[in-house]
């Protein structure tokens, strides 16, 4: 299974990435503000999903919205 960014740029476990547009989170009123670093990402079962840490919350979050850092 291969995992790219919005660049097209091949993600592997542990890597850091960025995000690109600002997001807003499901079920919360906050947001994930454009340029925020999510770093050692994990990899899900689905090549559209990666796993991270963003503000000490661990959320899923779509690559179309990131790229390697």
């Amino acid at each position: 299974m291969e995992v790219k960014d919005s660049n097209g740029a091949l993600l592997n476990e542990g890597d850091n990435v960025t995000v690109i547009k600002d997001l807003k989170v499901k079920g919360s009123s906050s947001v994930i503000k454009r340029g925020t670093v999510v770093r050692k990402i994990r990899l899900t079962e689905n090549e559209d999903e990666v796993e991270g840490r963003v503000e000490k919350t661990v959320m899923v979050l779509k690559t179309i919205y990131l790229k390697k850092a």
